[in-house]
């Protein structure tokens, strides 16, 4: 059994290190990201980590991993930004204020999907004006939803959160284990 990592994302590629997992193959699926009208966060992540795994072509023996996270402040979903501007915006409104990191996971194995969803709230401090320029000029930003990685310089803006940090850094742990043994694939033991 083959294990398909469908993300390019370094920090995925490490969090499966973890578990002592290599994929045998990377295959980032393309497909539009774009929250429909209307869409809430937690339903628009589950959604996209889905879809992600669909588009991932498999052959049979292999066991395709997906995964989104997104971040939520309320119904707002901040997506990556596009430019410091942006992430400036996103960054002065979640500074002093608590928000949301969503991380959807899904495993494709034959014709059926596994899928869990990890909610994790984190606060971020107050920024100052030298934090916030300091990291924006950084580009630790860049490709981030939110504008931040917890794992980061932008590590230093948060206190304290109420969950899971690996499904704030891009990969819930436990539960990307639980759906990859309930796919049949191997977690723990021989991955020969």
């Amino acid at each position: 059994m083959k294990l398909i990592l469908g993300s390019g994302s370094p920090r995925r590629k490490e969090l499966l290190a973890q578990l002592g997992l290599t994929p045998d193959d990377i295959r980032s699926p393309d497909i539009d990201e774009d929250p429909r009208k209307g869409e809430l966060p937690r339903p628009y992540c589950a959604r996209m980590a889905r879809e992600k795994a669909m588009a991932v072509p498999r052959a049979a023996g292999e066991v395709v991993l997906c995964a989104d996270t997104t971040v939520a402040l309320g119904r707002r979903i901040m997506g990556k930004p596009v430019d410091a501007k942006e992430c400036a915006e996103f960054l002065l409104a979640m500074s002093g204020r608590r928000h949301k990191v969503i991380t959807a996971v899904a495993v494709a194995h034959g014709d059926r999907i596994w899928e869990a969803d990890v909610v994790t709230t984190v606060k971020m401090k107050r920024l100052s004006d030298i934090e916030l320029n300091s990291y924006l000029a950084s580009d630790d930003w860049r490709g981030k939803a939110g504008g931040y990685g917890i794992q980061g310089p932008a590590g230093a803006f948060i206190p304290w959160i109420q969950g899971s940090y690996s499904a704030v850094m891009g990969l819930p742990v436990a539960e990307t284990a639980n759906l990859l043994m309930a796919a049949g694939y191997p977690v723990y033991g021989d991955h020969t």
